[in-house]
């Protein structure tokens, strides 16, 4: 990695070839204990899953850029973080071609076609997960039990989903072999619960994203605004505002998927803004929508106003704004 920081204010098309694939080397790297614990998890589904939407990924990649006579670029590894991070976000049961087929959407449909990296308006991965959802409901709102085995797991609600049921305090704390709400908080934060493949450890996923700041390949302002915000109108609209962190896939969406270089604002200011946003949001989505969670679609919302969030800019002190020629003439009169 490089000795100072990287410059996040920068677009992905200013990086060299070189800085770029350190960059997302980072990524996989910083990515790596949630994707073993996944697998340790879920045991061979896991590694599967995760091997079928980086194959597919890099392929469509490849495959794309060579029909169209474009420079080959999988050598950045972009199609690589994209394909994990697609893996990370999706059921452990989903089945290995419908996986494959959300990655060739991330890749082919929200990358590609709109020139590649660094032009694309919305993260990849997470149009590829929204895509799935969309399309196969069913499949993308089935999840299973740790350690229950590839052939015969058993089906399990996640506590995001027992929440939204309305499930009494033992049913949700018997989720994850808690007896109290103590221990409850504590196997949320180390893991022991269904959920997406890589988002179960939030001990993991803060580790991750802790080694991306100290590389500073990210920043803290939109990982800090997107949590502080989802505890914040999580506890305002009558939720648990620290389950709202340790459930689901917040702490996961706030340091990996919201600071993409090219979907999120480059200002301090518009970061703020976008990660308070995101938050808001994603409370909405899980106190009043169909769905138990929201950070997809909190992101995808905030991508698509982050252009506009570069326009803002804050007034320098003593800046006196020049006034209309119509008013410039009454003045002068």
């Amino acid at each position: 990695m490089p000795a100072k920081p990287l410059l996040l204010s920068s677009s992905p098309h200013l990086f060299s070839a070189v800085t770029t694939r350190r960059i997302m080397l980072a990524v996989v790297l910083a990515l790596l204990p949630a994707t073993v614990f996944g697998v340790y998890l879920y045991g061979s589904r896991g590694l599967f899953l995760v091997a079928a939407t980086i194959a597919a990924a890099v392929a469509s990649e490849w495959l794309f850029r060579l029909a169209l006579k474009r420079e080959p670029s999988v050598g950045d590894c972009s199609a690589l973080v994209t394909g994990l991070l697609l893996a990370l976000t999706l059921p452990p049961s989903t089945p290995l071609w419908m996986a494959a087929l959300g990655a060739v959407m991330a890749i082919v449909v929200a990358k590609e076609f709109f020139g590649g990296l660094g032009a694309n308006p919305f993260n990849p991965a997470l149009i590829g997960r929204a895509f799935l959802l969309m399309s196969f409901p069913a499949a993308m709102t089935s999840w299973h039990r740790p350690f229950a085995g590839i052939v015969d797991a058993a089906s399990s609600a996640t506590p995001l989903n027992l929440v939204k049921q309305g499930a009494p305090l033992a049913e949700l704390f018997a989720s994850v072999g808690a007896q109290d709400q103590g221990s409850f908080y504590w196997q949320l934060f180390l893991g022991n619960r269904s959920g997406s493949l890589g988002e179960s450890s939030i001990l993991l996923v803060l580790a991750g994203g802790l080694l991306l700041l100290a590389l500073g390949v990210i920043q803290l302002w939109i990982p800090l605004t997107v949590l502080g915000s989802t505890a914040l109108f999580s506890w305002l609209l009558g939720m648990d505002p620290l389950f709202a962190l340790l459930s689901g896939g917040v702490v996961f969406g706030a340091f990996f998927m919201a600071t993409d270089y090219a979907t999120s604002p480059l200002t301090t200011k518009g970061k703020l803004i976008y990660g308070l946003a995101i938050g808001l949001v994603i409370a909405l989505i899980r106190k009043l929508g169909g769905f138990p969670e929201g950070v997809t679609y909190g992101i995808l919302v905030m991508n698509m106003i982050s252009p506009f969030l570069d326009r803002l800019r804050m007034k320098k002190y003593g800046y006196v704004a020049p006034k209309k020629p119509a008013a410039a003439k009454e003045a002068a009169k």
